[in-house]
């Protein structure tokens, strides 16, 4: 708890409140968009493709959204998107409930999509950059990271919850209509707040020059170090994106796609249970767990690097996963998804960690956005491919599917060298850096 207190102390007690309640309308316009598209058209297929294009919306323009804000500092971009938003998701909400054609709905769901001012990731970076001014310790920089994962995973279980209520006691425009007040009051309050300038400009790179002597990395293990040798090659570009940061997006889309599977599992076998209103609840008890457990990684000892956190957090994911294949009962579905919970956040936490020592801090706005982006792409396709497998072959066809995700990602955390700032920034050009478990991460 007192490293929590060190994170809040870092911002005040108003930015926690702010940017929760700024990105809860974007875990509720997704599925509010579904719903309410399907009431007042009576089209499942209408409602399916205004979903959709909101994702792809949000999926191709969130890392636009990070560039600029890491460009041209957060509190513009922000407060000129939370007000776009705020309109988008009002025209969406007039245009279903005018009943226009489909594909004017899907043109609106896809501005109210790219327009999403991407809070959860800009705060992650926000915070960061602010615990690294501060130059708090490693622990507390990952306690930041699960303060701020945990926040996402609370709003992605109660805007589902606050959708679906509003569509059981009166209508899902209420809903997506609260959303649109949310995020134009918290966004544009998130946007003004005074540590919108920790992220103004990029603080300088500590590692992106040669040095000699001992070198500590972001970890605080000792990696050796050396001046090049005349005639080396030049290091790459200290602001350039390394390509090793792409496994860690994959690897994010791929529990984007575990999410996704599962949801559509859960919704068949609840269906076919005659239970399909405990969908929700279920996939909220799994969010719940993961929450836990995301809070609970600031008491992992700092000796267990962040690699040795990757692979086991993916092992547990795909190890967890497998009784869903033989889950027949709904007391059963409750008990195993909600074990299961236990391993997404720590997979998010570990990845965004990662991220945020792999990518150049000039870039880490749009590095979290990209991950997010990644996770939405994710969730959004194994969505549309497993609710079709799960009509077709049942529940356990859109599980399999989940269990194969994992696996992958389990995969690549145990094949991926995910490069070290230090390393793409200026170190010597084969120097090997390792985290606190030993583990080469370039």
């Amino acid at each position: 708890m007192e490293t929590y207190r060190e994170v809040i102390g870092l911002t005040g007690p108003l930015l926690p409140v702010v940017s929760f309640l700024g990105r809860l309308p974007t875990a509720t316009i997704q599925f509010g968009s579904v719903l309410l598209v399907a009431r007042t058209s009576g089209s499942l297929a209408a409602a399916g493709l205004t979903g959709g294009a909101l994702a792809i919306g949000q999926v191709a323009c969130g890392p636009v959204v990070g560039r600029l804000a890491d460009r041209h500092g957060q509190r513009t971009v922000v407060l000129v998107l939370s007000l776009v938003n705020a309109l988008a998701i009002a025209a969406l909400v007039a245009g279903a409930l005018a009943r226009l054609p489909t594909a004017a709905l899907v043109a609106l769901g896809a501005a109210a999509g790219a327009g999403v001012p991407l809070i959860g990731p800009l705060a992650r970076a926000r915070l960061v950059a602010l615990a690294r001014r501060a130059g708090v310790p490693e622990p507390t920089v990952g306690a930041a990271l699960s303060f701020e994962s945990t926040l996402d995973e609370v709003s992605f279980v109660l805007g589902p919850a606050l959708v679906g209520v509003a569509a059981v006691l009166a209508h899902p425009a209420h809903a997506l209509g609260g959303a649109a007040l949310l995020v134009a009051v918290c966004g544009s309050a998130f946007a003004l707040h005074p540590t919108a300038r920790a992220t103004r400009t990029a603080p300088p790179e500590p590692d992106a020059r040669p040095t000699s002597g001992t070198r500590h990395e972001p970890d605080g293990a000792p990696a050796s170090g050396a001046p090049s040798a005349p005639g080396t090659p030049p290091s790459p570009a200290p602001d350039r994106m390394p390509r090793s940061a792409l496994a860690l997006y994959a690897s994010l889309a791929l529990q984007g796609a575990m999410f996704g599977a599962c949801q559509a599992g859960i919704a068949a076998l609840t269906e076919r249970l005659g239970q399909g209103d405990q969908a929700g609840l279920v996939y909220a008890a799994m969010g719940v767990m993961s929450a836990g457990a995301g809070l609970a990684m600031a008491a992992v000892p700092a000796r267990i690097g962040l690699r040795a956190r990757w692979r086991a957090a993916t092992a547990t994911a795909c190890v967890l996963s497998l009784p869903l294949l033989w889950t027949q009962s709904l007391a059963a579905l409750y008990a195993v998804v909600t074990v299961l919970g236990i391993a997404y956040a720590p997979h998010l936490i570990t990845v965004f960690a990662l991220t945020e020592r792999t990518v150049p801090r000039a870039r880490l706005g749009e590095a979290m956005a990209f991950a997010t982006s990644a996770i939405v792409g994710g969730q959004a396709l194994a969505v549309a491919v497993t609710g079709r497998l799960a009509e077709s072959h049942g529940p356990v066809a859109a599980f399999a599917v989940g269990s194969a995700a994992a696996a992958l990602a389990c995969a690549i955390a145990v094949t991926a060298r995910p490069a070290s700032r230090a390393a793409h920034g200026g170190a010597a050009p084969h120097a090997r850096v390792e985290d606190r478990s030993g583990d080469t991460v370039s």
